[in-house]
């Protein structure tokens, strides 16, 4: 007679049922945290990574590990995040955060102590159900009990007991299939028909997509995308138009159709403020569905209508005309300049970026430099260039980068472009083990020594002076050449355009850092001579 086959201890079914539903969702990247509690977890999916079945991450900082997790499912990866109990778990909340806010569909897999230590004082146990709030949905799971749909973003936490280590490996893997490729929301529906013809300029934040460029095409109406709109190509695309808002032309709009989530300009907000403009909002991905100005009419995401009318071609001609005027005297001015600026840096980068190509920046000054550079890309050249907007933090932008460029490897090239505080808030996305997947990313690090996005704020008033250096300033002093040269990543130091130009033309392949540094105190007064350029 054939033995029974033996069933396998419950807190190793238990994570054998959640790494299966896991490879149900079409997961297929998988980040892990070291620890005692999630030994079932991380056991489960070492053997389906033999299997082939799903790409393995390690990391040794929770908080790293969810932003890679959240890279790579921001480039089309479904991924998941998995770590131990107690205060690891709060280290997977800005990430959590992000992506709520972002509608980024992230898992994150928390183990727990058995229900009867809750409430004790047991070593790392705490209220973990729920931890991460009401903005991202969750589910408490025990031993036998079924796992969930894990469908769109969610927190599962498992209740993990002793035995924690399997007593043999798991041998009757699933059987799973590709998952099927996400389609964009708006794929296959149709805006309504606007009127042509009130003066019109369409507003494209973050992750607004195509249908915003064809719109403004078809329209004929000027586009004023942000980097990491997804939209920022065509002959439409107006490159200085945070510039272009401080004239009459913004005094003559009349209506804005907003797409994606607008959040780098204070000049688009004044004007979405406007009690005589009209504003009509696409909805945006995230857990709040209200906006942060009025809309006087919603629309539903996606392409225009194919019987979309144009307005009148001098409305966009005179935006034109102001942007070919005002962008000939931005560059102008870069150029007379001393010394190397940070806007010089992001266009170098931009220029960089080849078809096909993946470029990530961070917020504060860098993604803002960016949007001042950047003219505009070709249609169809594929480049796409991502932003941790949803919430705009500077944490885990490093891991971010990375997990983007780990899951989009057919890239012909990955830059980020990261300001220095925010590269140093996420040094340690630089340790990585000897056998974890490495991209080929150049991680430009513009080093101003300091926080220089407050010096064009308020607080950055000469009034403040006294005060500024220490509590916005911030100057740190770090050598980046021998912080990456504790986790052996290549680190080139340049402090001229030509140098720069030359960094960015050579890539050493694998991760790697340039180190571009500039001036940090005349920065309040470069952005002042930029902002009253005027066409």
């Amino acid at each position: 007679m054939t033995p029974a086959p033996q069933q396998p201890e419950p807190s190793t079914a238990t994570a054998r049922a959640v790494v299966t539903a896991l490879l149900d969702a079409g997961v297929r990247d998988v980040v892990v945290a070291p620890g005692s509690r999630n030994a079932p977890l991380s056991f489960a999916l070492w053997d389906a990574a033999q299997a082939g079945l799903l790409r393995l991450h390690t990391r040794v900082d929770e908080r790293s590990a969810g932003f890679l997790a959240l890279g790579l499912t921001k480039n089309g990866a479904r991924a998941a995040v998995t770590c131990t109990s107690g205060t690891a778990v709060a280290n997977l909340h800005p990430a959590m955060l992000e992506a709520a806010h972002a509608g980024v569909p992230l898992l994150a897999v928390t183990a727990d102590r058995p229900a009867r230590l809750r409430g004790t004082g047991a070593n790392q146990t705490t209220d973990q159900a729920g931890v991460f709030g009401p903005l991202v949905p969750h589910h408490d799971l025990g031993p036998g009990e079924e796992v969930p749909l894990l469908d769109g973003l969610l927190h599962l936490n498992v209740r993990f007991d002793d035995p924690l280590v399997p007593a043999r490996a798991w041998s009757d893997l699933p059987a799973v299939e590709d998952p099927p490729r996400v389609q964009h929301a708006w794929r296959g529906r149709h805006l309504d028909l606007l009127d042509p013809g009130p003066r019109t300029v369409v507003v494209a934040g973050d992750d607004a997509g195509p249908p915003a460029r064809v719109l403004a095409e078809r329209a004929g109406w000027p586009l004023l995308a942000e980097p990491s709109a997804g939209c920022r190509t065509g002959t439409h695309p107006v490159r200085t138009y945070r510039l272009l808002l401080a004239t009459d032309l913004a005094d003559r709009v009349e209506r804005v159709v907003v797409m994606g989530h607008p959040t780098l300009s204070r000049p688009v907000q004044a004007l979405l403020s406007r009690e005589d403009v009209e504003v009509l909002s696409a909805p945006t991905p995230g857990v709040w569905a209200a906006r942060p100005f009025r809309v006087d009419r919603e629309l539903v995401w996606g392409e225009p209508h194919p019987e979309q009318q144009a307005g009148d071609p001098a409305w966009l001609e005179e935006w034109r005309t102001a942007d070919r005027s005002v962008s000939a005297q931005l560059d102008r001015l870069l150029a007379d300049e001393p010394d190397l600026t940070p806007h010089e840096v992001a266009g170098a980068v931009a220029a960089a970026v080849p078809p096909g190509g993946l470029l990530v920046v961070g917020p504060s000054n860098p993604v803002r430099d960016l949007d001042l550079m950047v003219a505009g890309w070709a249609v169809g050249d594929r480049r796409k260039v991502l932003a941790n907007r949803g919430l705009a933090g500077i944490d885990g932008v490093v891991s971010t980068a990375i997990g983007a460029a780990l899951a989009r490897p057919w890239s012909s090239r990955a830059i980020a472009l990261v300001g220095d505080v925010t590269f140093l808030h996420d040094a340690n996305g630089l340790v990585l083990g000897p056998d974890e997947p490495r991209p080929d990313l150049t991680i430009v690090v513009v080093n101003d020594d300091g926080g220089s996005i407050f010096a064009g704020l308020e607080q950055g008033d000469p009034a403040h002076a006294d005060r500024f250096e220490r509590v916005f300033g911030t100057p740190h002093h770090v050598d980046l050449a021998a912080l990456c040269a504790a986790t052996r990543t290549p680190h080139w130091r340049v402090e001229s355009l030509p140098e720069l130009h030359q960094a960015l033309a050579s890539p050493n392949g694998g991760l790697e850092v340039v180190e571009v540094r500039v001036r940090r105190d005349n920065r309040r007064d470069l952005d002042a001579r930029i902002r009253a350029l005027r066409p």
